[in-house]
């Protein structure tokens, strides 16, 4: 007589407990201890962070401290605060420092106003078919290699260029390698950071909210001033961080269309290669990392950071 095994048991039978996998009771216990899961999430991307990002900063702070030896080249680990005076007190470290922050600013400001309109447009005005086509376009130019769009506009603006072909005609003419020629540069290759975070901030304000302001009487200026421009805040600086962030530490793009000019990256570069000296290109690396810190710190102040 062969028994169904999958009939229901009968009542008053006993049903033999079942055994859980070790996958099983693993999942449970986590399941029942929220704190312990957290942590075996957060633990490997912590322990990276922390190795790479902290310990690389704790490495730079100590080879700050150390010098050169001017006879043999060889780095000598004994501790002095040298190289930190020569840079603070320094003045070509003070010139190139104020020369970096300049530039970083007005990339900064340049990115923003143009990323602003096309931006807007992406967000409230275009079809879906063109938003698509549009970010489409504005991450094309994230494909190509940064040193081949770098020395594009090296060829653009140089003498005798497309750009002082197209000006000539006007008494125009190319402003060479050099300082605006940087700005430019850097300008076309930190935009796209710039307009993604700004375009998907606008798309999280509602049309309702436009439309209740024009209902109201309100002008187009007056509803992005008053509506508009403190719902994307957040957005605008995000993109800031961004182009800010990487300006203050390019050293390749002022190397090949800024002519004679420095920045604190190109004095970084030259220490650890042609001079040599790496303590000294450790404690001028702490400029930027500095002004970075503050300006997220004046950042988190206006409160901008809590909705990113």
């Amino acid at each position: 007589m062969t028994v169904d095994a999958s009939a229901p048991p009968t009542r008053g039978a006993v049903v033999p407990p079942q055994r859980g996998t070790m996958a099983r009771r693993g999942s449970v216990f986590l399941s029942r201890h929220p704190r312990l899961r957290l942590s075996l999430l957060l633990g490997a991307p912590l322990f990276w962070l922390g190795l790479v990002y902290i310990a690389a900063l704790a490495a730079l702070l100590i080879t700050a401290l150390w010098t050169v030896d001017s006879f043999t080249g060889q780095i000598s680990q004994t501790w002095t605060l040298d190289n930190i005076a020569a840079v603070l007190t320094g003045s070509l470290y003070q010139t190139v420092t104020l020369r970096t922050v300049g530039v970083a600013l007005l990339v900064t400001i340049i990115d923003i106003v143009i990323a602003l309109p096309i931006a807007f447009y992406m967000a409230k005005v275009a079809s879906p078919r063109a938003q698509r086509i549009l970010v489409i376009a504005i991450l094309m130019p994230l494909w190509a290699s940064y040193l081949v769009k770098a020395y594009a506009w090296r060829s653009v603006l140089s003498q005798g260029g497309i750009f002082e072909w197209l000006v000539s005609p006007f008494g125009g003419h190319s402003p060479g390698y050099g300082l605006p020629a940087t700005i430019i540069t850097l300008s076309y290759l930190w935009l796209p950071y710039v307009i993604l975070p700004i375009y998907a901030g606008l798309e999280r304000v509602p049309d309702s909210l436009l439309e209740a302001s024009g209902d109201l009487g309100g002008r187009t200026w007056s509803t992005l001033r008053l509506v508009v421009l403190p719902m994307i805040w957040p957005a605008i600086i995000a993109g800031s961080i961004f182009s800010f962030s990487l300006s203050l530490g390019d050293y390749i793009t002022v190397n090949i269309v800024g002519g004679a000019n420095q920045m604190l990256g190109n004095l970084v570069y030259t220490n650890v290669g042609a001079a040599n000296n790496l303590p000294l290109a450790a404690a001028i690396a702490f400029i930027p990392i500095l002004i970075i810190f503050a300006y997220l710190a004046a950042v988190r102040r206006t409160g901008a950071l809590n909705n990113l």
